[in-house]
C-alpha cells in the first residue's frame, strides 16, 4: 500500500462492481456512466453507499458503480486518475489490470480487492478492509 499511500485521494477513483448492492432493496438505477445511487439513498448496510460515501468524504476524483469491465475502462480512461482502488471479483480484477495496463505510457497504479462471496447478485467484500485501503495515506 506503500504506493498508494504517495497518491493523494484527489488522484484516485473508486470501481464497485453493482452486484454488491442489495438487489431486493436498492433504489439506484443503471446509467451511461454506471449505476446512479440516490443521494438520500434509504437503504442501510448497502456497502456500495458505505464506501461510495467514503471516498467521496476523502475526495477521491471519482465513484464508478459499474456492470461490467467495459464501462469501468471506460470510465478510468475518462477521469485519468493517477491510482485506481477496484473491487471486483476474480475474473474481473484479472481482465481489468490487463486492460489498464495496456491504457498507455503511465498507467495508473491499481489496487485490487476481491469479492468475498462472488456471483452476479448480492455479492460481499470485507468492507473494513476496503475502507482501510480507501484510506492510506490520509
Amino acid at each position: 500500500m506503500g504506493d498508494l499511500a504517495r497518491v493523494p485521494p484527489s488522484e484516485r477513483v473508486l470501481l464497485l462492481p453493482h452486484c454488491l448492492r442489495p438487489a431486493a432493496a436498492c433504489p439506484g438505477r443503471p446509467g451511461r456512466d454506471g449505476f446512479g445511487c440516490p443521494s438520500d439513498c434509504p437503504v442501510e448496510g448497502c456497502p456500495i453507499r458505505a464506501l461510495r460515501e467514503e471516498a467521496l468524504r476523502l475526495g477521491y476524483k471519482g465513484v464508478c458503480i459499474a456492470p461490467g469491465g467495459a464501462l469501468a475502462l471506460r470510465f478510468v480512461r475518462e477521469t485519468r486518475p493517477k491510482a485506481v482502488v477496484a473491487v471486483a471479483c476474480e475474473r474481473e480484477l484479472a481482465e481489468g489490470r490487463e486492460a489498464v495496463a495496456r491504457l498507455g505510457e503511465d498507467p495508473p497504479l491499481v489496487v485490487v480487492v476481491p469479492l468475498s462471496r462472488d456471483g452476479c447478485v448480492d455479492t460481499a467484500v470485507d468492507l473494513e478492509a476496503v475502507l482501510s485501503i480507501l484510506r492510506v495515506g490520509t
